[in-house]
């Protein structure tokens, strides 16, 4: 039996018990969570007996004991998947667009779970069950880069990278509008309470710090091509975050980023099928030998195609080019 530790912080005050546990180990679900609590495998330190609706305090000091690994009731399919690399501890791997992460009510199959239990056949096994260990997510729309664990040493050592803020991510997004560089936005996130598949700034209990940062950006007469920094990772952060301030990303049905007039110039948007957004970039430190690891992942097929119809031919070749400061070189002119 595994054990985990966690200490929260004030980021995480007034939380329930469970749903501070689900946002710490993010690859189990929060019934999951609270079949462990009901069966006494967490403790928690101001409680002689832990209970799901628990409240969390800074500071407080959560126990997790993980039973015996069994296997996991996802069936592994032979899914196309593209892996970046993989070693005895971690495995990484290039997205694509239109999968989900794990499975779930509605998505039981087909998911990242399922291909790699196909693809990757060392999983020592993570909370107990023989699967892979999922340290962050990706939206089903979204594609590019993931790290996933391969046993629960390294899930908790990337788990709490992913906490500290130590794991650089970088993305890709066609937004609409102007958009400035350097552009900060810090707006905590949370549930909207009238639409449960939304998130949003506003009126939102439990609200989450958020941070992101645009590094990069290119005008492109009407859209602005941006490369997009984020330190943490709260639900639709990045869609939530380019909505609120009036320039949503293309595609993104849920945000606001489907238009129905626009220029001629800009009509071969309408041909994405989910929002312009990729994830391009992702930095660690491996969790075993501590070394600093970068990987990349290119704009997807349909992305690309994308931006070489809005783009002319002569100039798609420096579309990402940056300048000796290494940042973006204005209007595409």
């Amino acid at each position: 039996m595994s054990k985990l530790e966690f200490t929260a912080d004030a980021d995480h005050a007034g939380d329930r018990l469970d749903r501070f546990l689900t946002s710490q180990i993010p690859d189990r679900s929060r019934s999951q969570i609270q079949r462990l609590i009901e069966n006494g495998h967490v403790t928690h330190s101001r409680y002689r007996s832990a209970k799901a609706n628990n409240d969390i305090r800074e500071g407080d000091v959560i126990g997790v004991e993980l039973p015996e690994t069994a296997p996991t009731a996802a069936e592994p399919e032979d899914i196309p998947l593209e892996i970046l690399f993989s070693d005895a501890d971690v495995v990484v791997v290039n997205k694509p667009a239109g999968m989900v992460v794990h499975p779930a009510a509605g998505n039981a199959s087909g998911t990242l779970v399922n291909a790699l239990l196909h693809h990757v056949r060392d999983l020592s096994g993570i909370g107990g069950e023989r699967r892979p260990g999922i340290v962050h997510r990706l939206d089903k729309g979204t594609s590019g880069v993931m790290v996933v664990a391969k046993h629960d040493a390294a899930h908790q050592e990337l788990a709490r990278q992913f906490h500290d803020r130590e794991v650089e991510k970088e993305y890709v997004a066609l937004a609409w509008g102007l958009v400035q560089q350097r552009k900060r936005i810090n707006a905590a996130i949370g549930r909207d309470p009238k639409n449960r598949l939304k998130m949003t700034t506003r009126r939102a209990n439990r609200a989450r710090n958020a941070v992101t940062r645009v590094t990069w950006a290119r005008d492109l007469q009407g859209v602005t091509l941006l490369r997009i920094a984020i330190a943490t990772g709260r639900t639709h952060q990045i869609r939530v975050h380019l909505s609120d301030i009036g320039h949503p990303i293309v595609g993104d049905a849920l945000y606001g980023g489907l238009h129905k007039s626009m220029p001629q110039r800009l009509r071969p948007v309408l041909r994405l099928t989910r929002p312009f957004l990729h994830a391009e970039r992702l930095a660690f430190t491996h969790p075993r030998t501590h070394e600093r690891l970068e990987f990349t992942a290119n704009l997807p097929p349909d992305l690309e195609a994308i931006l070489m119809a809005l783009v002319p031919a002569d100039k798609y070749a420096t579309i990402f080019a940056r300048d000796s400061a290494g940042t973006n070189n204005g209007a595409l002119e």
